[in-house]
């Protein structure tokens, strides 16, 4: 079979915080403004920045990596995005070369160019010598160009376009704009729900980026075409409630598909403000925010007494980071204050000033082996002994617990069920 074609970049940066996010919602919004079919991905583990995405694209952000959804499954997404779009975007994921493996592994694995953004404030010829240093520390990686970001005026861009060594592309520069910047919060931007001026944001962003950047269609891609595997449908007829309202929102698309696509009729329910749940066989409570929501989900003592009594009928619970949070005596946040939450984990949490735990995580749960990430800001006291532990494939030190009690599973890992759609359909069935 012939190669699929399509424009395709991947949006990079030397660290966090330069900006890919604003970049590359600005050229999916731009794109498809102009009538374009665009498919956004997000490279690496990532809820919160394919929030925005999805908005600025109009459709759902998957994720690409080549460990935790494998190089097989980034290969049949990029090919199936491929064979219906005009442009694809990759977000990278921290700096260009950070992880193992890396966004630009993704790129050079895929023949991708990576534009590169880069922020330049407080900055001048240092600039040329940044992007000299991205474009060449790997002799084989696709490199489209470059792009200042947070730029003080026109004369700065030029400035920074000037310095650039010969056979580096400038694509222009976004100045600094409040009104395109896009609010964080410790794990991220803020979800996309809680933004009620996103789209004049991003528009504002797109039209910014059409004045002063070049935004011409990126050089096409050759993808190979792959046939997809037939899912079994495991999961025929059983009912998933799934939590999904601001406090429970960490969610991968893909997963929701494979369940679906396993057989799954899924029904979604706000622990904040149901009364009751869906008539269901299982739930899904994944991770989000409880800790700003603790009077809400103390005083919903309905949708407590309901979720314990599915428990106590022996129906499956699969609960991730802050769905497991949920699950505990108490949670505690940074103020202090706590609230008496479902106590169906013998568990206390409390959130901390800083990050405790940030990595890539495989778990030989007894359904099968299923990779994740784990990233979270607070603390667990168990009385319980896990049932297994994860392991990070890099530097080892994350080796998170998972804990179960009946037929609830509950851990800070957040799983990519598409690696093993076996293990997650045990995982739901009844």
């Amino acid at each position: 079979m012939s190669q699929l074609q399509c424009p395709a970049v991947l949006i990079a940066a030397p660290a966090s915080g330069q900006g890919k996010t604003t970049v590359t919602a600005a050229l999916a919004r731009l794109h498809s403004r102009q009538g374009r079919r665009v498919q956004v991905f997000k490279c690496g583990p990532d809820f919160l920045d394919p929030m925005i995405l999805a908005r600025a694209s109009g459709q759902p952000v998957y994720q690409l990596d080549l460990w935790m959804i494998g190089e097989a499954e980034s290969k049949r997404r990029l090919a199936a995005a491929a064979a219906s779009n005009d442009l694809i975007l990759i977000e990278g994921v921290m700096g260009l070369f950070d992880g193992t493996p890396s966004a630009a592994d993704l790129a050079r694995r895929f023949g991708v160019p990576v534009l590169a953004v880069i922020d330049g404030s407080g900055m001048a010829q240092t600039f040329g010598a940044m992007a000299h240093g991205l474009a060449s520390y790997q002799a084989d990686l696709p490199f489209a160009g470059v792009l200042g970001n947070k730029v003080g005026s026109a004369r700065h861009g030029e400035m920074l376009r000037d310095s650039l060594p010969a056979g580096i592309a400038w694509f222009g520069a976004l100045t600094r704009d409040a009104a395109v910047e896009l609010p964080s919060r410790h794990l991220g931007l803020v979800q996309a729900a809680e933004l009620a001026d996103l789209d004049a944001r991003l528009d504002a962003a797109a039209d910014a980026l059409a004045a002063t950047a070049d935004t011409r269609l990126p050089p096409v891609v050759g993808f190979a075409p792959v046939v997809a595997e037939d899912i079994p449908p495991l999961l025929a007829g059983v009912r998933i409630g799934v939590a999904r309202d601001a406090a429970f929102a960490f969610l991968y698309q893909a997963n929701l598909d494979l369940l679906e696509a396993l057989g799954a009729q899924l029904h979604f329910f706000s622990p904040l403000t149901d009364s009751s749940l869906p008539e269901v066989d299982s739930l899904y409570l994944p991770g989000g925010y409880p800790e700003l929501h603790l009077a809400a989900l103390g005083n919903n003592q309905a949708m407590a007494a309901a979720i314990r009594d599915h428990h106590a009928a022996g129906k499956p619970i699969h609960a991730e980071c802050g769905g497991m949070l949920y699950l505990c005596r108490q949670l505690t946040d940074v103020q202090g204050q706590s609230a008496e939450l479902l106590g169906l984990l013998p568990a206390t949490a409390s959130m901390q000033p800083r990050l405790t735990a940030l990595a890539l995580q495989d778990v030989a749960l007894p359904e099968g082996t299923l990779r994740g990430h784990t990233f979270h800001h607070s603390a667990i006291k168990c009385d319980l002994e896990p049932l297994v532990r994860g392991e990070c494939p890099n530097y080892k030190r994350t080796s998170e617990a998972v804990w179960r009690l009946g037929r609830l599973t509950a851990s800070y890992i957040h799983c990519y069920l598409p690696g093993n759609p076996q293990a997650a359909a045990a995982l739901f069935r009844p």
